[in-house]
């Protein structure tokens, strides 16, 4: 039989699953009496922790959330997890919260077991950060407005900045954070619109109170993935030119980014509108397809080509 101390912990971890325990389930796990898991639980009250019981046969224990932050129970992956987290957002992912992610780590570490300080200080020491140049970062604040809104359902009103430099005010139901190559996005139903739209969140700047509650919409998640990476790649092109390829669509697209609008165009050939910063990019983009293709509106993507291709010949040395 556990001594009382190791039972309270392993108690703990049980309470810590997603599901409701019975007095007999938690006793016959502890190898103790019901009147033992009473008492127990009663011990875990007194620490701090919410445990709710519901009455009933299909009622029993479990954890809840409580006024007040209770000693947390982490087994040793979670415990790696938490501190190499807390030293990427100390590295200054989020504006706002590096010293408070520092001091948690500080704390986590000096607690940590040997085994698993070593764990941690081999993975941090072996990675490197690089701050990226010119990159915006997100304010704390706003990333918790924003959640907070999709946690209960509220409408999101704020100023927005687009890609242009165009200003204006969105109310919108917020639906998930998405981060993405160092940036964070939110996917949200536009009513004014009547379409899914994907905002920068650095462009954000959240205005309140929040709107009216209202019902979420069911996506899922491939489908939101799908949505940032092909919005955010086509929002920041300042080059477009549609494309005849002699190859079959499902061959082009696997080839693509999220960004690129492949369409069918008989069995052999398909249509793909593209776009990059310069036609020279485009140009170079095109070519790394390895298949055939002609250029249907664009003069000026096609003059580069022919520019490019007399390059790559006096490369070749076959003036």
């Amino acid at each position: 039989m556990l001594e009382t101390s190791a039972r309270l912990l392993r108690l703990l971890s049980l309470l810590q699953l997603p599901r409701d325990w019975t007095g007999p389930a938690l006793a016959e796990r502890l190898e103790v009496s019901t009147r033992t898991v009473r008492t127990d639980i009663e011990r875990l009250r007194t620490l701090g922790y919410p445990v709710h019981a519901t009455p009933g046969v299909a009622g029993g224990y479990r954890l809840g959330a409580g006024s007040a932050l209770p000693p947390l129970l982490l087994d040793d992956d979670e415990a790696v997890a938490v501190a190499v987290g807390l030293a990427t957002a100390a590295n200054g992912a989020v504006t706002g919260i590096e010293e408070t992610s520092m001091r948690a780590l500080v704390k986590l570490q000096q607690v940590l077991p040997a085994r698993l300080r070593h764990r941690v200080e081999a993975l941090t020491s072996a990675t490197m950060h690089l701050p990226g140049i010119g990159r915006p970062t997100v304010d704390a604040s706003t990333l918790t407005t924003i959640a907070g809104a999709i946690r209960v359902s509220e409408r999101l009103r704020f100023d927005y900045e687009t890609h242009s430099g165009t200003a204006s005010r969105r109310d919108v139901e917020p639906h998930r954070l998405v981060h993405w190559r160092g940036h964070w996005y939110l996917v949200a139903w536009d009513p004014a619109r009547d379409d899914w739209r994907t905002f920068r969140v650095d462009r954000i700047t959240p205005k309140t109170p929040n709107g009216p509650r209202f019902t979420q919409r069911v996506v899922p998640e491939a489908d939101i993935a799908e949505r940032v990476q092909g919005g955010v790649g086509s929002a920041t092109w300042r080059y477009r030119a549609q494309v005849r390829m002699a190859a079959p669509a499902s061959e082009i697209r696997a080839k693509m980014p999220a960004a690129v609008t492949v369409e069918p165009d008989g069995p052999e050939h398909c249509v793909v509108q593209v776009g990059s910063d310069s036609p020279q990019l485009l140009t170079l983009y095109l070519g790394l397809a390895d298949v055939d293709f002609e250029v249907i509106d664009n003069p000026e993507l096609a003059d580069e080509l022919l520019a490019t291709a007399e390059r790559f010949r006096r490369a070749a040395g076959r003036e």
